[in-house]
């Protein structure tokens, strides 16, 4: 059971630690917006607290146009010093965990030449105890050696690879991408740990790159091991895997089945959602949403270890505890209980300037156009005036025209897992061409395509997932949507806030701030912020678009396709009995134009400021 940005407010008033802050403290980064006050939600410590990123796809610059998630990766490394020395002066241990993705999705990686060598210089800054790599870290040679070469010696001793090998750039050898497990003891509570770091079982890596299936990884003689050690007292396994996932789920028994009484703390990303599972008494998972929008918290107590046999015998089982923290310095000053003189730590502020140079010299503050309103991905239907697919279905029609093709009626293709992010009015910056679509993938097509066949194979992507599955084992067709489609279970999702009389009960100070109403396994009072819900609507997983004046009695058409999808669009036309081998006979569509070139181009053309 899932879902997340779900539901209704609380209505257990005695879990609340209620606080409406002041709105005076800067944000680091000077473009940033304010965060606006909210009540809060207290942290709950234990003897083990974690802190947790993932997906943060390099927003570490924080979002500029949300006060939510204001704060940047400075102020998130300042929050993680004051929170361990908080926990330490308390006989109590922090981690902090993040699980990969951090690459690709914003300006600040993806619009350096190379990319991504102003990202890894600022994450290396924050202490980080453990860490894995996501998939976006191995769709590319360069990204994956990265890691390797960069990533991987900043964190050395603290990044794991569990089923993660790769091809040496210089020996030219297969390797494993890091350490595939550590085994480490707590500085206060000597807290003996045996922690695994895996991925889920990904299918698109660049062949300089081997993942192995997490079901053949615990048959291997090192795991098998090491979850018969006997001198550990908890096993923590984090990994780029959704908390509600096969691969999680058989982690969970095959632990189970040899130390069936050990406590076990997951933590997952991917979805790019905020979710909590409950494997049983004793094991639980987190995910901590995306975009460096959540920090996730999570703490365990009554954990039986040699320095806690004081303890009574009488704690049946340990207690977990979670709260997924809005990324702002309202958030951070309450939950360390400072503020905006005692909260920034030197390093932490140096990082700030680092990112802020950083985006001097990346332009990323550059203004092509203004946006005349806002483009939603999903808070409101598809099709509709505010719908950001409905949006570049115009941007396509408009300008995806290749001049060999010219007055060739044409059918395009676009998976919406291609837009990351919504648009907001105002400005549209350098940095908003990448977030809101930062892949570099281009066009391409076939030609003479009955306008029928290519109608079928749409629908095959959109409609029949099942027969896709066949592609590759493991591999899902609903990636081709966003990544947190993969949670919904409705079309509707999260229901807009009851109304204004429940709403002053709960703060008596007016109006909620839209945000995240998180309902996991736990319940609800997981987020750290009390927001007013938004909805989120399910979206196609592919747009399908009429060019060059082709009409619904147009006999054959150009598809053209995002040449990210081309695998899938293969398989589709198998289905559809399409009869061309789409592989030998598809050609590039508008050479040199990705679909972010041609995003940016409309805008410069069509938002005059």
């Amino acid at each position: 059971m899932l879902q997340n940005y779900n539901i209704h407010l609380s209505k257990d008033m005695a879990m609340l630690s209620l606080l409406w802050l002041l709105p005076s403290a800067l944000a680091a980064q000077p473009s940033a917006p304010d965060p606006i006050s909210a009540p809060l939600r207290a942290l709950d410590f234990g003897q083990l607290n974690f802190l947790h990123t993932t997906d943060t796809h390099g927003w570490l610059a924080g979002h500029l146009q949300e006060p939510s998630y204001s704060a940047d990766w400075g102020d998130y490394v300042s929050f993680a010093a004051r929170m361990r020395e908080k926990a330490e002066a308390q006989g109590q241990d922090l981690l902090v965990i993040d699980t990969g993705d951090r690459v690709e999705g914003n300006g600040l990686y993806d619009s350096s030449e190379p990319k991504g060598i102003y990202l890894s210089d600022i994450l290396r800054h924050q202490h980080i105890d453990l860490l894995t790599s996501g998939n976006h870290e191995l769709y590319k040679q360069n990204t994956s050696e990265a890691e390797l070469l960069t990533t991987v010696p900043n964190f050395r001793g603290n990044y794991l690879a569990s089923n993660i090998d790769i091809i040496h750039p210089t020996t030219k050898e297969l390797v494993p991408l890091a350490p595939r497990y550590k085994k480490f003891t707590t500085k206060k509570q000597g807290i003996r740990i045996v922690a695994f770091g895996f991925l889920f079982d990904f299918t698109g890596n660049y062949n300089n790159t081997v993942v192995q299936k997490v079901s053949s990884t615990i048959k291997e003689d090192w795991f098998q091991e090491a979850i018969r050690d006997k001198e550990v007292d908890l096993f923590l396994v984090i990994g780029h895997v959704p908390v509600h996932s096969p691969e999680y789920q058989a982690i969970f028994k095959e632990i189970r089945g040899i130390r069936w009484d050990t406590p076990i703390q997951f933590f997952g990303g991917h979805q790019h959602i905020r979710d909590y599972a409950r494997y049983d008494s004793k094991a639980y998972g987190l995910a901590s949403g995306r975009f460096m929008e959540t920090i996730g918290f999570a703490s365990i107590d009554g954990l039986n270890t040699p320095k806690s046999n004081h303890l009574s015998s009488a704690v049946a089982s340990p207690i977990f505890k979670r709260r997924y923290i809005d990324q702002n310095l309202f958030s951070y000053y309450h939950h360390t209980g400072l503020d905006e003189s005692s909260f920034p730590t030197e390093k932490g502020q140096n990082v700030s300037r680092l990112i802020a140079k950083a985006r001097t010299e990346l332009k990323l503050d550059q203004v092509h156009g203004c946006a005349p309103q806002e483009f939603w991905m999903s808070r409101v239907k598809y099709p509709s005036p505010n719908s950001l697919y409905s949006w570049l279905e115009n941007v396509l029609v408009d300008s995806l025209k290749d001049e060999k093709r010219a007055g060739v009626p044409a059918l395009a293709v676009v998976n919406t897992g291609a837009m990351r992010f919504d648009i907001f009015q105002g400005p549209f910056t350098q940095d908003s061409t990448f977030i809101v679509s930062p892949f570099t993938s281009g066009f391409r097509y076939v030609k003479d395509v009955p306008l029928a066949k290519a109608r079928l194979i749409v629908e095959v992507l959109n409609k029949q997932p099942q027969v896709l599955q066949a592609l590759q084992e493991g591999d899902s067709p609903t990636t081709l949507a966003p990544p947190e489609q993969l949670a919904y279970k409705e079309d509707v999702v999260a229901h807009t806030w009851a109304g204004p009389s429940d709403q002053t009960t709960l703060s008596g100070k007016g109006k909620l701030v839209p945000g995240y109403t998180t309902e996991d396994d736990a319940g609800k009072d997981g987020d750290d912020t009390v927001h007013e819900p938004i909805s989120f609507y399910r979206v196609p997983n592919c747009l399908q678009v009429l060019l060059n004046n082709a009409t619904e009695t147009s006999e054959t058409v150009d598809l053209v396709y995002v040449d990210f999808i081309e695998k899938y669009i293969i398989l589709a036309a198998q289905f559809a009995g399409l009869g061309v081998d789409v592989a030998k006979e598809s050609d590039m569509y508008m050479p040199q134009k990705s679909l972010t070139n041609l995003i940016l181009d409309w805008v410069k053309v069509n938002w005059k400021c």
